[in-house]
């Protein structure tokens, strides 16, 4: 019999201040076809709930070891979730959310927004 995979792991967007734009040459270098009508955006996937992976990165979280694993864009210009541009994706295996985290970003990207990633 197989082994059934668990789906715990999401996809999340978080909006960013669109001072991000500004304010980091690696933000606009990545998004060269960013349409400025569209918000800034973080695209990130995790095993815990989206909004307790948003407070994780607001509060620049650091495993026990003292790795810094929050994104930096989120940390200073994340705003909030933006659930109805994922809900609808989730919850995912592993694979699944590696893969659907770049796509969503692909895809975002594509419909004119500026978009972070990793």
């Amino acid at each position: 019999m197989a082994k059934k995979t668990k789906k715990n792991y999401y996809v999340y967007v978080i909006e960013l201040d669109k001072s991000v734009w500004e304010k980091s040459k690696k933000f606009r270098l990545a998004n060269p076809d960013y349409n400025h009508k569209f918000e800034c955006l973080y695209v990130g996937m995790t095993s815990n709930t989206p909004l307790e992976r948003f407070q994780k990165h607001k509060a620049g979280y650091r495993t026990k070891k003292g790795i810094k694993i929050s994104s930096s864009f989120v940390e200073k210009y994340g705003l909030f979730l933006r659930p109805s541009l994922y809900d609808k994706l989730n919850p995912l295996t592993k694979p699944e959310a590696v893969d659907m985290e770049k796509a969503l970003a692909e895809s975002l990207r594509k419909r004119g927004y500026a978009v972070w990633w990793n």
